[in-house]
């Protein structure tokens, strides 16, 4: 069995209610349940909350709530892996073989079910352990500052300084959208970022962190071109094309 895995835990404190927040007109965790379930690729989509409104809504938009999260596994300091492992464990003892596991986050508006995918095929070509989202940085980390204790800054790695942008490693970062898994993985708690992954590289207009308001209104503006660019692209398609026979027809 394929098991999704959306955490959603209540009492966020730098976003209130974020994981069911309206974004761009609805419940920003709608558009992760949806995504998963549209993707065809799960036997189970399922979200983990502590917090009664997020399972009201989760249901709404077709998850299911198979249990409510122990208090114990919903502080500020439990990881997602806990959080699948969980749940993985819960599904086995009551008789349902898991397979593989995915866990995806809750504000992730912009994933892509090609990439879900991609994840789910790679995960299994390659026999590694996981598979998840990664995205490039937009500027060389190689170039990076910091700020000094006398006000002044300066460069962390002083020896790239003069070379050029061409010229330096190209460096990715975790995009937070997904973790493919397998089950087995989740249960032993094999660490993600290291060589027992495999990367799903997804271009960076499609990658925006929300953490803080400033993060959803940016993420928010992205979302809205995105969608804009898609219909542009939609009208394109469906407009009348002239044929020899002077005929139209729409595409």
């Amino acid at each position: 069995m394929k098991l999704c895995v959306i955490p959603a835990r209540g009492g966020s404190k730098r976003i209130p209610q974020k994981n069911i927040r309206l974004f761009a007109g609805k419940p920003i965790i709608a558009y992760s349940i949806q995504t998963a379930l549209r993707s065809a690729l799960f036997d189970k989509v399922i979200v983990s909350t502590d917090d009664m409104a997020i399972a009201k809504v989760a249901k709404e938009f077709g998850a299911e709530i198979p249990f409510m999260r122990p208090n114990h596994l919903a502080d500020d300091f439990t990881g997602t892996n806990s959080v699948v492992k969980h749940a993985i464990a819960w599904y086995e003892e009551r008789g349902h073989a898991i397979d593989y596991a995915c866990c995806i986050y809750a504000t992730a508006p912009f994933l892509q079910i090609e990439y879900l995918r991609e994840g789910f095929e790679k995960l299994v070509s390659s026999g590694k352990a996981f598979a998840f989202s990664v995205t490039t940085f937009s500027f060389p980390i190689q170039r990076a500052l910091r700020m000094t204790a006398n006000s002044s800054v300066e460069a962390i790695f002083p020896e790239n300084v003069a070379k050029r942008s061409q010229d330096l490693e190209e460096t990715y970062h975790d995009a937070g959208q997904f973790y493919w898994g397998t089950a087995e993985a989740f249960l032993n708690d094999l660490v993600t970022f290291s060589d027992i992954s495999v990367p799903v590289c997804v271009p960076r207009h499609l990658v925006q962190d929300i953490d803080t308001l400033e993060d959803w209104d940016l993420a928010e503006k992205m979302y809205h071109v995105l969608k804009m660019m898609e219909d542009e692209q939609s009208a394109s398609h469906r407009a009348p094309v002239e044929h020899r026979s002077g005929h139209r027809f729409r595409g």
